[in-house]
């Protein structure tokens, strides 16, 4: 199964990709993952994607897709893949699909995960990094909001930067105007299933599988 996960920022792609992921035996592309993961082998477009990335600018469409399909062609996404942060623009999907025909690779789905958009700024302003093992962590789900439920560490959370309300806004209005667009070039072509993230983890995961007809 192929899939192509959507949502705004803070819905809980990436915890329902890897549950996903864990489930079907499929790859989970995470594009921020297999960026550093390029750079760190090494690879040709991993080394052009570093020199970017040192000199502080943005790694281009043509560099990530490339990665990406490196990844797709690669045995580790031969039973399928979830692909998470990828596209998230219309030229990027345009891409995309190019490389997918290229490989010959069809029975894409989409999962879309809807929220509205002020839950979203009260999740990511209660989310917090644990200092001691690196764990995102979010208090609104902490019985215990002075312990890692992680490594068990005592008052080492921290308030990430960019979890500032000015910013989270910023980027869900990013999400809205350049993301959100892209699952117009796929209705009519893919299946497209939205699955209300308002909820409790395993409720969000049970409405996936259920959209897809698994166990």
């Amino acid at each position: 199964m192929n899939i192509i996960i959507f949502g705004p920022p803070g819905v809980g792609k990436g915890t329902q990709a890897k549950i996903i992921a864990d489930k079907l035996k499929i790859s989970h592309i995470s594009t921020g993952d297999i960026l550093r993961d390029a750079v760190a082998k090494q690879t040709e477009l991993g080394m052009k994607a570093k020199a970017i990335m040192d000199s502080g600018g943005l790694v281009p469409d043509d560099i990530v897709a490339g990665i990406i399909q490196d990844v797709l062609k690669s045995d580790a996404c031969k039973f399928g893949f979830i692909l998470d942060g990828f596209p998230r623009t219309k030229p990027q999907a345009v891409i995309l699909q190019q490389i997918l025909d290229k490989l010959n690779i069809a029975d894409l789905k989409i999962i879309e995960l809807k929220i509205d958009r002020e839950v979203v700024v009260h999740r990511l302003l209660n989310r917090r990094g644990c200092i001691n093992c690196g764990s995102i962590v979010n208090l609104l789900t902490l019985e215990d909001k002075n312990t890692c439920p992680v490594c068990g560490a005592k008052d080492s959370f921290f308030k990430r930067e960019d979890d500032n309300e000015k910013v989270i806004r910023n980027r869900i209005e990013v999400y809205a105007k350049n993301t959100l667009p892209v699952l117009d070039f796929y209705k009519g072509n893919v299946e497209i299933i939205s699955v209300n993230a308002d909820q409790d983890i395993p409720s969000v995961t049970r409405d996936i599988f259920s959209a897809l007809g698994i166990d």
